[in-house]
C-alpha cells in the first residue's frame, strides 16, 4: 500500500516495515503505545518514554546529532524523523540509504494526522484511532472561553528564548483561550529571543518556564516573580505543553491544573 509522510514523501512497502528507528522522543514513545516497542531498534538518548525503551533500542545520538555509522549498522526498514527536531543534512544523508519517514507538526490537528498516518503505515489504524479521538475529545471538552489572559512560554534562557506563533505550543495555547504574549513582539514567529525589560514591557499575565529544552526551576520561578510581582509564574512540565504525540492524553487535566493556579 502506497503511504504519504506529512512533507510528501511516497512509500510502498510490500510489507509491513519491522526494524524501526525514531529519531522524536514524542513520536518514540507513540509508538510503543500502538504496540511497537519490540520492533523499534534505535531511538536518540532523549527517548525517555516509557521507561524500558533504552534496554530494548540502540541509542542513536541526539536528535539533532545522530550517529549516522550506528543508524546504518541497525539495518532500519523504516525510519521516523521531524522536520523540526531533526537536522535537515542528516535526514538527507539518510534518504540515500533509507526510508525515511518524516513529521512537520504545527498544530493539533497535524500532530493527530501524524499518529493516525503512522498508525495506519504499521497497520495499528485501530489503536491509533483510540488514542486520536481521546486527544481530541479532551481538547475539544476545554474551556475555550476568550479570558484574554496574555502568557509568556519560556524555552531557553541566555537568551531568554519564547515559544512563539506558529509553533504547536501556540496553538494549544490559542485552544485554551489564551492570547500568546508573543504577539506584542516585532517578529513574534517559531521562537523568538527577548529581553527581560520586554517581558516588562509586555507585562504578560501569566509566565510559564518550561522544564525543557531549558531546564528552568524554582530559582527562576522567584527571580521572575520579582520581576513582575502581579504575574502568576510557575515552571511547568514541558512535555505536556510540546510533545506531540500519545503524552497529550495527559496534557488535558495537567492544563486545567496550571491554569487553576494561574
Amino acid at each position: 500500500m502506497v503511504h504519504l509522510d506529512q512533507m510528501g514523501n511516497v512509500f510502498d512497502f510490500p510489507i509491513i516495515p519491522k526494524r524501526i528507528i525514531s529519531l522524536v522522543p514524542s513520536q518514540t514513545e507513540y509508538l510503543c503505545d500502538i504496540g511497537l516497542l519490540d520492533q523499534i531498534v534505535g531511538c536518540t538518548k532523549f527517548c525517555i518514554h516509557p521507561s524500558n525503551i533504552k534496554q530494548k533500542a540502540s541509542i542513536i545520538g541526539g536528535t539533532k546529532t545522530l550517529n549516522l555509522a550506528l543508524i546504518q549498522s541497525l539495518k532500519p526498514d523504516i525510519i521516523i524523523g521531524n522536520k523540526e527536531e531533526n537536522e535537515q543534512s542528516q535526514i538527507e544523508t539518510l534518504q540515500k540509504y533509507f526510508s525515511v519517514w518524516m513529521s512537520d507538526i504545527s498544530d493539533l490537528t497535524t500532530a493527530l494526522e501524524m499518529m493516525q498516518k503512522l498508525a495506519d503505515l504499521f497497520q495499528k489504524s485501530s489503536e491509533g484511532a483510540k488514542i486520536c479521538v481521546q486527544i481530541a475529545d479532551d481538547f475539544a471538552a476545554f474551556n475555550q472561553a476568550k479570558n484574554l489572559k496574555k502568557v509568556l512560554y519560556l524555552i531557553w534562557k541566555d537568551p531568554y528564548m519564547l515559544a512563539g506563533k506558529q509553533t504547536f505550543i501556540n496553538d494549544l495555547l490559542q485552544r485554551m483561550g489564551f492570547e500568546n504574549a508573543a504577539n506584542a513582539l516585532p517578529n513574534p514567529n517559531r521562537y523568538p529571543a527577548i529581553t527581560l525589560s520586554e517581558i516588562q514591557q509586555i507585562n504578560p499575565s501569566i509566565i510559564l518556564l518550561s522544564s525543557e529544552p531549558y531546564p528552568f526551576k524554582e530559582k527562576h520561578r522567584i527571580a521572575f516573580q520579582q520581576l513582575l510581582p502581579s504575574a502568576s509564574i510557575q515552571v511547568v512540565d514541558g512535555e505536556l505543553f510540546s510533545w506531540y504525540g500519545s503524552r497529550l492524553l495527559q496534557s488535558n487535566a495537567y492544563f486545567k491544573q496550571v491554569f487553576l493556579e494561574s
